[in-house]
């Protein structure tokens, strides 16, 4: 009997961990503007310092790691990781991405999430409108949620 307890409490764990969704984040700023248009979603554009910043680590275990934020991130918005990391290697064109939309959206510290709606103009350029800006929010994933929909929706 504590054997069939035990798998089932096993199967049911496995069933559970490979039911929920996975977080896609990307790093190619073109890729998730193509993908925000298919599916009429705003870009997420999170600033961070991965290996150094403890505010975006921190952030990163309350909120974004928690199956609240997987679900609400899944059916709101395209995930964008800006990375400005001091150990990790990343590509010349990756690091130059990252600098440019630094500076356009003027970040000066991390963790910086800001909400863009990526439209196209008749020669095929893209502008990204601001919808609104974030950071880390005390209270978990559902408070960081609720800041997020009053940014997005503009108030």
């Amino acid at each position: 009997m504590k054997n069939l307890t035990l798998s089932l409490l096993f199967i049911s764990f496995l069933s559970l961990s490979f039911s929920q969704e996975k977080l896609v984040w990307h790093e190619d700023l073109k890729e998730a503007i193509t993908i925000s248009q298919k599916e009429n979603k705003p870009l997420m554009l999170f600033f961070t310092g991965s290996d150094w910043c403890g505010w975006c680590i921190r952030l990163q275990k309350e909120v974004f790691f928690k199956p609240e934020f997987t679900k609400w991130a899944a059916e709101n918005v395209v995930l964008v990781e800006l990375d400005f990391p001091r150990k990790k290697a990343q590509s010349q064109e990756l690091r130059a991405q990252n600098a440019q939309l630094q500076q356009q959206f003027q970040v000066r510290g991390y963790p910086t999430i800001w909400f863009v709606k990526a439209d196209k103009n008749s020669s095929g350029q893209v502008n990204l409108s601001q919808l609104g800006r974030t950071g880390y929010v005390k209270g978990g994933p559902a408070a960081w949620i609720a800041t997020a929909n009053q940014q997005l929706a503009g108030k």
